[in-house]
Protein backbone atom coordinates (compact mmCIF):
# COMPACT_ATOMS: atom_id res chain seq x y z
CA UNK A 1 0.00 0.00 0.00
CA UNK A 2 1.13 3.56 -0.59
CA UNK A 3 2.24 5.04 2.72
CA UNK A 4 -0.53 6.98 4.47
CA UNK A 5 -0.70 8.35 7.97
CA UNK A 6 -3.43 7.23 10.36
CA UNK A 7 -4.76 10.78 10.29
CA UNK A 8 -5.05 10.68 6.49
CA UNK A 9 -6.79 7.32 6.60
CA UNK A 10 -9.23 8.51 9.26
CA UNK A 11 -10.13 11.49 7.08
CA UNK A 12 -10.56 9.33 3.96
CA UNK A 13 -12.88 6.83 5.66
CA UNK A 14 -14.67 9.31 7.87
CA UNK A 15 -13.57 7.51 11.04
CA UNK A 16 -12.80 8.46 14.63
CA UNK A 17 -9.38 7.77 16.15
CA UNK A 18 -9.17 5.83 19.41
CA UNK A 19 -6.09 5.04 21.48
CA UNK A 20 -3.76 6.44 18.80
CA UNK A 21 -0.87 8.28 20.51
CA UNK A 22 0.56 9.60 17.24
CA UNK A 23 -1.84 10.14 14.31
CA UNK A 24 1.12 10.75 12.00
CA UNK A 25 2.22 7.11 12.26
CA UNK A 26 2.11 5.74 8.72
CA UNK A 27 0.72 2.51 7.39
CA UNK A 28 3.60 1.03 5.41
CA UNK A 29 2.53 -2.63 5.27
CA UNK A 30 -0.44 -4.39 3.69
CA UNK A 31 -4.08 -4.12 4.72
CA UNK A 32 -5.14 -7.54 6.02
CA UNK A 33 -8.30 -9.15 7.41
CA UNK A 34 -6.53 -12.13 8.98
CA UNK A 35 -4.43 -11.37 12.07
CA UNK A 36 -2.08 -14.21 11.11
CA UNK A 37 -1.07 -12.25 7.98
CA UNK A 38 -0.06 -9.10 9.81
CA UNK A 39 3.31 -7.60 8.97
CA UNK A 40 5.11 -4.63 10.47
CA UNK A 41 3.20 -1.47 9.63
CA UNK A 42 -0.01 -3.25 8.56
CA UNK A 43 -3.57 -2.04 8.94
CA UNK A 44 -5.78 -4.81 10.31
CA UNK A 45 -9.43 -4.58 9.16
CA UNK A 46 -11.71 -6.25 11.72
CA UNK A 47 -14.73 -7.93 10.16
CA UNK A 48 -17.52 -9.73 11.95
CA UNK A 49 -17.98 -13.13 10.29
CA UNK A 50 -20.48 -15.91 10.82
CA UNK A 51 -18.23 -17.68 13.31
CA UNK A 52 -15.36 -15.30 14.07
CA UNK A 53 -15.33 -11.64 15.11
CA UNK A 54 -12.16 -9.93 13.91
CA UNK A 55 -12.41 -7.42 16.75
CA UNK A 56 -11.46 -10.22 19.13
CA UNK A 57 -8.08 -10.45 17.38
CA UNK A 58 -7.30 -6.73 17.34
CA UNK A 59 -4.82 -6.84 20.22
CA UNK A 60 -3.06 -9.85 18.71
CA UNK A 61 -2.77 -7.99 15.40
CA UNK A 62 -1.17 -4.95 17.02
CA UNK A 63 1.18 -7.12 19.05
CA UNK A 64 2.21 -8.79 15.77
CA UNK A 65 3.13 -5.46 14.21
CA UNK A 66 -0.05 -3.82 12.93
CA UNK A 67 0.10 -0.04 13.29
CA UNK A 68 -3.65 0.18 13.87
CA UNK A 69 -7.02 -1.49 13.41
CA UNK A 70 -9.91 -0.45 11.19
CA UNK A 71 -12.86 -1.37 13.36
CA UNK A 72 -16.56 -0.88 14.04
CA UNK A 73 -15.98 -0.22 17.76
CA UNK A 74 -13.11 0.70 20.09
CA UNK A 75 -10.87 -2.31 20.76
CA UNK A 76 -8.40 -1.08 23.37
CA UNK A 77 -5.54 -0.66 20.90
CA UNK A 78 -4.86 1.99 18.22
CA UNK A 79 -7.94 2.01 16.00
CA UNK A 80 -9.86 4.01 13.44
CA UNK A 81 -13.53 3.37 14.23
CA UNK A 82 -16.10 3.58 11.45
CA UNK A 83 -19.77 2.76 11.08
CA UNK A 84 -19.19 0.07 8.43
CA UNK A 85 -15.76 -1.53 7.95
CA UNK A 86 -16.58 -2.84 4.47
CA UNK A 87 -17.67 0.57 3.22
CA UNK A 88 -14.61 2.19 4.79
CA UNK A 89 -12.29 -0.35 3.19
CA UNK A 90 -13.83 0.42 -0.20
CA UNK A 91 -13.44 4.17 0.34
CA UNK A 92 -9.78 3.69 1.23
CA UNK A 93 -9.22 1.59 -1.90
CA UNK A 94 -10.88 4.22 -4.08
CA UNK A 95 -8.67 6.96 -2.63
CA UNK A 96 -5.49 4.94 -3.11
CA UNK A 97 -6.34 3.99 -6.71
CA UNK A 98 -7.06 7.64 -7.52
CA UNK A 99 -3.55 8.56 -6.35
CA UNK A 100 -1.89 5.89 -8.47
CA UNK A 101 -0.82 6.34 -12.05
CA UNK A 102 -1.55 2.68 -12.72
CA UNK A 103 -3.79 1.32 -15.45
CA UNK A 104 -6.68 -0.59 -13.89
CA UNK A 105 -7.80 -3.69 -15.78
CA UNK A 106 -11.12 -5.16 -14.63
CA UNK A 107 -12.31 -8.55 -15.86
CA UNK A 108 -15.38 -10.66 -15.37
CA UNK A 109 -17.14 -13.67 -16.88
CA UNK A 110 -18.93 -16.86 -15.95
CA UNK A 111 -15.88 -19.09 -16.36
CA UNK A 112 -12.14 -18.67 -16.71
CA UNK A 113 -11.76 -15.41 -14.75
CA UNK A 114 -8.97 -16.58 -12.48
CA UNK A 115 -6.99 -18.39 -15.19
CA UNK A 116 -7.23 -15.38 -17.48
CA UNK A 117 -6.32 -12.96 -14.71
CA UNK A 118 -3.23 -15.05 -13.99
CA UNK A 119 -2.24 -14.95 -17.67
CA UNK A 120 -2.73 -11.17 -17.90
CA UNK A 121 -0.62 -10.68 -14.78
CA UNK A 122 2.23 -12.76 -16.17
CA UNK A 123 2.17 -10.84 -19.45
CA UNK A 124 2.00 -7.36 -17.93
CA UNK A 125 4.72 -8.06 -15.38
CA UNK A 126 7.14 -8.00 -18.30
CA UNK A 127 6.27 -4.36 -18.89
CA UNK A 128 6.22 -3.06 -15.34
CA UNK A 129 5.28 -3.72 -11.72
CA UNK A 130 1.87 -5.39 -11.65
CA UNK A 131 -0.55 -6.16 -8.82
CA UNK A 132 -3.32 -8.68 -9.39
CA UNK A 133 -6.09 -10.47 -7.52
CA UNK A 134 -4.72 -13.42 -5.55
CA UNK A 135 -6.78 -16.56 -6.12
CA UNK A 136 -10.44 -15.58 -6.50
CA UNK A 137 -10.67 -12.69 -4.02
CA UNK A 138 -13.07 -10.86 -6.32
CA UNK A 139 -15.83 -9.57 -4.05
CA UNK A 140 -16.58 -6.45 -1.99
CA UNK A 141 -13.79 -7.30 0.46
CA UNK A 142 -11.25 -9.12 -1.70
CA UNK A 143 -11.16 -6.48 -4.43
CA UNK A 144 -10.26 -3.50 -2.20
CA UNK A 145 -7.76 -5.64 -0.28
CA UNK A 146 -6.05 -6.37 -3.61
CA UNK A 147 -6.13 -2.75 -4.75
CA UNK A 148 -4.53 -1.67 -1.47
CA UNK A 149 -1.51 -3.88 -2.24
CA UNK A 150 -0.52 -1.40 -4.95
CA UNK A 151 2.43 0.89 -4.28
CA UNK A 152 3.77 4.07 -5.85
CA UNK A 153 5.63 2.13 -8.57
CA UNK A 154 2.68 -0.07 -9.61
CA UNK A 155 1.95 0.31 -13.33
CA UNK A 156 -0.83 -2.23 -13.78
CA UNK A 157 -3.63 -3.26 -11.42
CA UNK A 158 -5.45 -6.38 -12.64
CA UNK A 159 -8.70 -6.99 -10.78
CA UNK A 160 -11.03 -9.95 -11.09
CA UNK A 161 -14.66 -8.95 -10.50
CA UNK A 162 -17.29 -11.47 -9.46
CA UNK A 163 -21.04 -11.03 -9.21
CA UNK A 164 -23.95 -12.87 -7.65
CA UNK A 165 -26.55 -10.39 -8.76
CA UNK A 166 -27.27 -7.26 -10.76
CA UNK A 167 -25.45 -4.23 -9.35
CA UNK A 168 -22.50 -6.11 -7.83
CA UNK A 169 -20.01 -5.34 -10.59
CA UNK A 170 -21.18 -1.75 -10.82
CA UNK A 171 -20.36 -1.40 -7.11
CA UNK A 172 -16.89 -2.90 -7.58
CA UNK A 173 -16.08 -0.63 -10.51
CA UNK A 174 -17.03 2.30 -8.29
CA UNK A 175 -14.27 1.28 -5.88
CA UNK A 176 -11.57 0.77 -8.53
CA UNK A 177 -12.68 2.37 -11.82
CA UNK A 178 -11.07 0.41 -14.69
CA UNK A 179 -9.77 1.87 -17.95
CA UNK A 180 -9.78 -1.55 -19.60
CA UNK A 181 -12.78 -3.82 -19.05
CA UNK A 182 -12.69 -7.44 -20.18
CA UNK A 183 -15.76 -9.71 -20.41
CA UNK A 184 -14.90 -13.34 -21.06
CA UNK A 185 -18.23 -15.11 -21.47
CA UNK A 186 -21.79 -15.50 -20.25
CA UNK A 187 -22.45 -19.03 -19.03
CA UNK A 188 -24.58 -20.77 -16.45
CA UNK A 189 -22.48 -20.34 -13.30
CA UNK A 190 -24.79 -19.04 -10.53
CA UNK A 191 -27.77 -19.27 -12.88
CA UNK A 192 -29.88 -20.36 -9.92
CA UNK A 193 -29.24 -16.99 -8.29
CA UNK A 194 -29.52 -14.83 -11.42
CA UNK A 195 -32.52 -16.56 -13.00
CA UNK A 196 -31.19 -16.88 -16.56
CA UNK A 197 -28.32 -16.16 -18.95
CA UNK A 198 -29.83 -12.84 -20.00
CA UNK A 199 -29.79 -11.68 -16.39
CA UNK A 200 -26.17 -12.85 -16.10
CA UNK A 201 -25.32 -10.84 -19.22
CA UNK A 202 -27.03 -7.82 -17.72
CA UNK A 203 -24.84 -8.08 -14.62
CA UNK A 204 -21.56 -8.79 -16.43
CA UNK A 205 -22.15 -5.92 -18.85
CA UNK A 206 -22.06 -3.42 -16.01
CA UNK A 207 -18.29 -3.56 -16.33
CA UNK A 208 -18.24 -2.04 -19.82
CA UNK A 209 -20.99 0.44 -19.01
CA UNK A 210 -18.74 2.11 -16.43
CA UNK A 211 -15.70 2.51 -18.71
CA UNK A 212 -14.61 6.05 -19.64
CA UNK A 213 -14.68 7.30 -23.22
CA UNK A 214 -10.93 6.85 -23.50
CA UNK A 215 -11.20 3.33 -22.12
CA UNK A 216 -11.26 -0.02 -23.91
CA UNK A 217 -13.91 -2.75 -23.74
CA UNK A 218 -12.36 -6.13 -24.58
CA UNK A 219 -15.18 -8.50 -25.61
CA UNK A 220 -15.45 -12.15 -26.63
CA UNK A 221 -16.38 -12.25 -30.31
CA UNK A 222 -17.42 -15.91 -30.04
CA UNK A 223 -20.07 -15.29 -27.36
CA UNK A 224 -23.06 -13.45 -28.80
CA UNK A 225 -24.25 -12.15 -25.43
CA UNK A 226 -20.81 -10.67 -24.80
CA UNK A 227 -20.39 -9.32 -28.32
CA UNK A 228 -23.69 -7.48 -27.92
CA UNK A 229 -22.26 -5.54 -24.95
CA UNK A 230 -20.48 -3.28 -27.45
CA UNK A 231 -23.72 -1.27 -27.60
CA UNK A 232 -23.59 -0.68 -23.83
CA UNK A 233 -20.28 1.17 -23.66
CA UNK A 234 -18.92 4.51 -24.75
CA UNK A 235 -15.40 3.08 -24.74
CA UNK A 236 -13.60 1.74 -27.78
CA UNK A 237 -14.32 -1.97 -28.39
CA UNK A 238 -11.74 -4.69 -29.11
CA UNK A 239 -12.93 -8.20 -30.02
CA UNK A 240 -11.03 -11.41 -29.28
CA UNK A 241 -11.81 -14.99 -30.28
CA UNK A 242 -11.67 -17.38 -33.18
CA UNK A 243 -14.19 -15.40 -35.25
CA UNK A 244 -12.78 -14.02 -38.48
CA UNK A 245 -13.64 -10.44 -37.53
CA UNK A 246 -11.95 -10.59 -34.12
CA UNK A 247 -9.18 -8.04 -33.64
CA UNK A 248 -7.13 -10.57 -31.68
CA UNK A 249 -7.78 -14.11 -32.88
CA UNK A 250 -6.42 -17.63 -33.11
CA UNK A 251 -6.02 -19.84 -36.14
CA UNK A 252 -4.75 -23.40 -36.60
CA UNK A 253 -5.88 -24.37 -33.09
CA UNK A 254 -4.80 -27.85 -32.05
CA UNK A 255 -3.80 -29.84 -28.98
CA UNK A 256 -0.43 -31.44 -28.34
CA UNK A 257 -0.20 -35.11 -27.39
CA UNK A 258 -0.31 -34.05 -23.74
CA UNK A 259 -3.44 -31.89 -24.17
CA UNK A 260 -1.79 -28.47 -24.30
CA UNK A 261 -3.20 -25.96 -26.81
CA UNK A 262 -1.16 -24.69 -29.73
CA UNK A 263 -2.27 -21.98 -32.16
CA UNK A 264 -1.22 -19.01 -34.24
CA UNK A 265 -1.91 -15.68 -32.55
CA UNK A 266 -3.08 -12.83 -34.79
CA UNK A 267 -3.15 -9.20 -33.60
CA UNK A 268 -3.52 -5.93 -35.53
CA UNK A 269 0.28 -5.68 -35.61
CA UNK A 270 1.35 -9.20 -36.55
CA UNK A 271 1.13 -12.92 -35.87
CA UNK A 272 3.16 -15.46 -33.92
CA UNK A 273 2.88 -19.09 -32.81
CA UNK A 274 1.91 -20.04 -29.26
CA UNK A 275 2.02 -23.34 -27.36
CA UNK A 276 0.57 -23.03 -23.88
CA UNK A 277 1.83 -24.84 -20.81
CA UNK A 278 -1.79 -25.00 -19.61
CA UNK A 279 -4.07 -27.94 -20.34
CA UNK A 280 -7.28 -27.90 -22.35
CA UNK A 281 -8.51 -26.15 -25.49
CA UNK A 282 -10.65 -23.77 -23.40
CA UNK A 283 -7.47 -21.91 -22.47
CA UNK A 284 -7.18 -20.65 -26.06
CA UNK A 285 -9.99 -18.18 -25.39
CA UNK A 286 -8.41 -17.17 -22.08
CA UNK A 287 -5.05 -16.64 -23.80
CA UNK A 288 -6.61 -14.51 -26.54
CA UNK A 289 -8.32 -12.35 -23.92
CA UNK A 290 -5.01 -11.84 -22.13
CA UNK A 291 -3.28 -11.10 -25.43
CA UNK A 292 -5.87 -8.47 -26.32
CA UNK A 293 -5.31 -6.66 -23.02
CA UNK A 294 -1.52 -6.85 -23.36
CA UNK A 295 -1.66 -5.60 -26.95
CA UNK A 296 -3.74 -2.60 -25.87
CA UNK A 297 -1.06 -1.80 -23.31
CA UNK A 298 1.68 -1.79 -25.94
CA UNK A 299 3.20 -5.27 -25.89
CA UNK A 300 4.47 -6.47 -29.31
CA UNK A 301 2.88 -9.61 -30.72
CA UNK A 302 6.06 -11.69 -30.57
CA UNK A 303 6.57 -10.78 -26.92
CA UNK A 304 2.95 -11.63 -26.12
CA UNK A 305 3.30 -15.03 -27.80
CA UNK A 306 6.51 -15.79 -25.92
CA UNK A 307 5.00 -14.74 -22.59
CA UNK A 308 1.89 -16.86 -23.18
CA UNK A 309 4.04 -19.86 -24.06
CA UNK A 310 6.00 -19.48 -20.83
CA UNK A 311 3.07 -18.67 -18.53
CA UNK A 312 1.94 -21.18 -15.93
CA UNK A 313 -0.79 -21.54 -13.32
CA UNK A 314 -0.57 -19.08 -10.44
CA UNK A 315 -3.72 -20.14 -8.57
CA UNK A 316 -4.03 -23.54 -6.93
CA UNK A 317 -6.33 -26.42 -7.81
CA UNK A 318 -7.05 -25.24 -11.36
CA UNK A 319 -6.01 -27.91 -13.85
CA UNK A 320 -2.89 -28.67 -11.81
CA UNK A 321 -1.33 -31.63 -13.58
CA UNK A 322 0.95 -33.82 -11.46
CA UNK A 323 2.59 -37.05 -12.50
CA UNK A 324 3.26 -39.40 -9.62
CA UNK A 325 6.47 -41.45 -9.57
CA UNK A 326 4.38 -44.57 -10.17
CA UNK A 327 3.08 -43.20 -13.50
CA UNK A 328 -0.41 -42.10 -12.41
CA UNK A 329 -1.29 -38.56 -13.51
CA UNK A 330 -3.56 -36.49 -11.26
CA UNK A 331 -5.39 -33.44 -12.63
CA UNK A 332 -6.54 -31.33 -9.69
CA UNK A 333 -9.25 -28.97 -10.94
CA UNK A 334 -11.19 -29.12 -7.69
CA UNK A 335 -11.29 -25.41 -6.85
CA UNK A 336 -14.71 -24.89 -8.42
CA UNK A 337 -17.05 -26.13 -11.13
CA UNK A 338 -19.88 -24.98 -13.36
CA UNK A 339 -21.27 -26.59 -16.52
CA UNK A 340 -18.89 -24.73 -18.84
CA UNK A 341 -15.73 -25.46 -16.84
CA UNK A 342 -16.83 -29.06 -16.27
CA UNK A 343 -17.19 -29.66 -20.01
CA UNK A 344 -13.83 -27.98 -20.69
CA UNK A 345 -12.09 -30.14 -18.08
CA UNK A 346 -13.59 -33.34 -19.47
CA UNK A 347 -12.44 -32.46 -22.97
CA UNK A 348 -8.96 -31.75 -21.62
CA UNK A 349 -8.99 -35.13 -19.84
CA UNK A 350 -10.00 -36.87 -23.06
CA UNK A 351 -7.18 -35.19 -24.97
CA UNK A 352 -4.61 -36.03 -22.30
CA UNK A 353 -5.87 -39.58 -22.16
CA UNK A 354 -5.29 -40.43 -25.82
CA UNK A 355 -1.60 -41.04 -25.31
CA UNK A 356 -2.23 -42.78 -21.97
CA UNK A 357 -4.74 -45.20 -23.51
CA UNK A 358 -2.30 -46.11 -26.25
CA UNK A 359 -0.02 -47.39 -23.49
CA UNK A 360 -2.78 -49.25 -21.64
CA UNK A 361 -3.77 -46.46 -19.26
CA UNK A 362 -7.29 -45.28 -18.47
CA UNK A 363 -8.99 -41.93 -17.90
CA UNK A 364 -10.93 -41.33 -14.69
CA UNK A 365 -13.39 -38.48 -14.11
CA UNK A 366 -13.94 -38.03 -10.38
CA UNK A 367 -16.73 -35.47 -10.32
CA UNK A 368 -18.85 -33.87 -7.62
CA UNK A 369 -21.94 -31.65 -7.67
CA UNK A 370 -22.05 -28.25 -9.31
CA UNK A 371 -23.66 -25.68 -7.03
CA UNK A 372 -26.09 -22.78 -7.58
CA UNK A 373 -27.76 -24.11 -10.73
CA UNK A 374 -31.33 -23.84 -9.46
CA UNK A 375 -33.93 -25.51 -11.68
CA UNK A 376 -31.21 -26.36 -14.22
CA UNK A 377 -29.32 -28.64 -11.82
CA UNK A 378 -30.76 -32.00 -12.97
CA UNK A 379 -30.39 -31.25 -16.67
CA UNK A 380 -26.85 -29.87 -16.32
CA UNK A 381 -25.57 -32.78 -14.21
CA UNK A 382 -27.20 -35.29 -16.54
CA UNK A 383 -25.54 -33.56 -19.52
CA UNK A 384 -22.10 -33.77 -17.90
CA UNK A 385 -22.55 -37.50 -17.28
CA UNK A 386 -23.54 -38.02 -20.91
CA UNK A 387 -20.56 -36.01 -22.13
CA UNK A 388 -18.18 -38.22 -20.15
CA UNK A 389 -19.51 -41.20 -22.12
CA UNK A 390 -19.30 -39.46 -25.48
CA UNK A 391 -15.70 -38.48 -24.78
CA UNK A 392 -14.91 -42.10 -24.02
CA UNK A 393 -13.75 -41.43 -20.47
CA UNK A 394 -12.87 -44.84 -19.05
CA UNK A 395 -14.33 -44.46 -15.56
CA UNK A 396 -16.75 -41.99 -13.97
CA UNK A 397 -16.82 -41.68 -10.18
CA UNK A 398 -19.69 -39.43 -9.03
CA UNK A 399 -19.07 -38.21 -5.48
CA UNK A 400 -21.68 -36.84 -3.09
CA UNK A 401 -25.43 -36.57 -2.77
CA UNK A 402 -28.37 -36.23 -5.10
CA UNK A 403 -26.67 -34.03 -7.72
CA UNK A 404 -23.79 -36.50 -7.98
CA UNK A 405 -26.26 -39.32 -8.61
CA UNK A 406 -27.56 -37.27 -11.53
CA UNK A 407 -24.07 -37.36 -13.04
CA UNK A 408 -24.15 -41.14 -12.89
CA UNK A 409 -27.67 -41.16 -14.28
CA UNK A 410 -26.51 -39.16 -17.29
CA UNK A 411 -23.80 -41.75 -17.96
CA UNK A 412 -26.32 -44.58 -17.74
CA UNK A 413 -28.77 -42.74 -19.99
CA UNK A 414 -26.12 -42.31 -22.66
CA UNK A 415 -26.06 -46.09 -22.79
CA UNK A 416 -22.45 -46.92 -23.61
CA UNK A 417 -20.85 -48.05 -20.38
CA UNK A 418 -23.15 -47.79 -17.41
CA UNK A 419 -21.12 -50.43 -15.63
CA UNK A 420 -18.06 -48.17 -15.81
CA UNK A 421 -19.71 -45.43 -13.69
CA UNK A 422 -20.13 -45.53 -9.94
CA UNK A 423 -21.71 -43.29 -7.31
CA UNK A 424 -19.94 -43.00 -3.94
CA UNK A 425 -21.11 -41.14 -0.87
CA UNK A 426 -18.17 -38.88 -0.08
CA UNK A 427 -14.54 -37.99 -0.70
CA UNK A 428 -13.17 -40.73 1.55
CA UNK A 429 -15.13 -43.40 -0.34
CA UNK A 430 -13.70 -42.04 -3.60
CA UNK A 431 -10.19 -42.11 -2.16
CA UNK A 432 -10.58 -45.72 -1.04
CA UNK A 433 -11.90 -46.76 -4.45
CA UNK A 434 -9.14 -45.04 -6.40
CA UNK A 435 -6.35 -46.29 -4.17
CA UNK A 436 -7.49 -49.84 -4.81
CA UNK A 437 -7.96 -49.57 -8.57
CA UNK A 438 -5.52 -47.04 -10.05
CA UNK A 439 -2.66 -48.41 -12.10
CA UNK A 440 0.35 -47.08 -13.96
CA UNK A 441 -0.58 -44.86 -16.89
CA UNK A 442 -4.00 -43.80 -15.57
CA UNK A 443 -5.04 -40.14 -15.77
CA UNK A 444 -7.42 -38.90 -13.05
CA UNK A 445 -9.42 -35.65 -13.21
CA UNK A 446 -10.89 -34.39 -9.92
CA UNK A 447 -13.46 -31.60 -10.18
CA UNK A 448 -16.48 -30.20 -8.29
CA UNK A 449 -17.79 -26.99 -6.81
CA UNK A 450 -15.45 -25.88 -4.05
CA UNK A 451 -18.00 -26.30 -1.25
CA UNK A 452 -17.83 -30.06 -1.86
CA UNK A 453 -14.18 -30.26 -0.78
CA UNK A 454 -13.12 -32.70 -3.49
CA UNK A 455 -9.58 -31.34 -3.39
CA UNK A 456 -9.17 -33.87 -0.56
CA UNK A 457 -9.31 -36.60 -3.19
CA UNK A 458 -6.60 -35.08 -5.37
CA UNK A 459 -4.34 -34.33 -2.42
CA UNK A 460 -4.78 -37.84 -1.02
CA UNK A 461 -3.91 -39.35 -4.41
CA UNK A 462 -0.71 -37.34 -4.52
CA UNK A 463 0.26 -38.78 -1.15
CA UNK A 464 -0.81 -42.29 -2.04
CA UNK A 465 1.51 -45.01 -3.27
CA UNK A 466 4.39 -42.65 -3.98
CA UNK A 467 7.97 -42.52 -2.84
CA UNK A 468 10.31 -39.54 -2.98
CA UNK A 469 9.50 -36.31 -4.73
CA UNK A 470 6.38 -35.76 -6.80
CA UNK A 471 7.16 -34.10 -10.12
CA UNK A 472 4.75 -31.32 -11.16
CA UNK A 473 4.67 -30.52 -14.83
Amino acid sequence: MIALSLAEIAEIVGGQSYDIPDPQVRITGPVVIDSRQVEAGSLFAAFVGEQVDGHDYARRAVESGAAAVLAARPVGVPAIVVEDVEVALGALARAVVERLGATVVGLTGSAGKTSTKDLIAQLLQRHGPTVWTPGSLNNEIGLPITALRATEDTRHLVLEMGARGVGHIRYLTGLTPPRIGLVLNVGTAHIGEFGGREQIAEAKGELVETLPEDGVAVLNADDQLVRAMASRTKARTVLFGEAEDADVRASNVRLTATGQPSFTLHTPTGCSDVTLRLYGEHHVSNALAAAAVAHELGMPTDEIALALSEAGTLSRWRMEVTERPDGVTVVNDAYNANPESMRAALRALAAMGEAAKAEGGRTWAVLGPMAELGDEALAEHDAVGRLAVRLNVSKLVAVGGREASWLQLGAYNEGSWGEESVHVSDAQAAIDLLRSELRTGDVVLVKASRSIGLEQVALALLDSGTEGEVAVR
